[in-house]
C-alpha cells in the first residue's frame, strides 16, 4: 500500500495535531488517553486541556481549559460562538474553545498556556517563565 502524500502545512490543517504541538511545547507536558479522548497533563499533576471530538453529540470539536476563577464567565459573554461551559468540568471553572470554526490558533496557545500554569507546579512555572526570558 503506498504511504499518503504529506502536504505542505498539513498539521496546520488537522486542528487536533496543532493542539497538541501546542500543549506537548509546554514543560514537562504530557499526553495519555482518557475516556477515548487525548488529555495533557502538566509534568505527573494535574490536566490542564482535554480534547472533545464531538464528545455525546457535541456539535464541534473543541478543547477544554483549565481556567483561572472569572475567564470561563468573561470568554463565553465575549464570544459563545467559540468558548463555552463544559460539561463535567464547567462548573469548576474550565473553558471550552470551539476547534472546527476557524479558531485563532494565537489565542488558543495563549489560553493553552493559561491552563498550563493555573495546574503547573511552581517548578514549571518557572521553567515556562525562564524559556520566554
Amino acid at each position: 500500500m503506498p504511504k499518503p502524500l504529506k502536504r505542505p502545512g498539513a498539521q496546520r490543517a488537522d486542528p487536533v495535531a496543532r493542539l497538541r504541538a501546542i500543549c506537548l511545547a509546554l514543560p514537562e507536558a504530557n499526553e495519555k488517553i482518557s475516556h477515548g479522548e487525548p488529555v495533557w497533563r502538566a509534568g505527573t499533576g494535574k490536566l490542564f486541556a482535554m480534547l472533545d471530538d464531538h464528545h455525546h453529540g457535541a456539535p464541534h470539536l473543541s478543547v477544554w481549559l483549565a481556567a483561572p476563577p472569572g475567564a470561563q464567565e468573561a470568554l463565553c459573554e465575549a464570544d459563545p460562538q467559540r468558548f463555552f461551559r463544559p460539561p463535567y468540568v464547567g462548573p469548576a471553572g474550565w473553558v471550552g474553545v470551539v476547534l472546527d470554526r476557524r479558531p485563532s490558533w494565537t489565542q488558543v496557545a495563549a489560553l493553552v498556556e493559561q491552563a498550563f500554569r493555573h495546574v503547573a507546579t511552581p517548578k514549571l512555572r518557572a521553567q515556562l517563565d525562564a524559556r520566554e526570558r
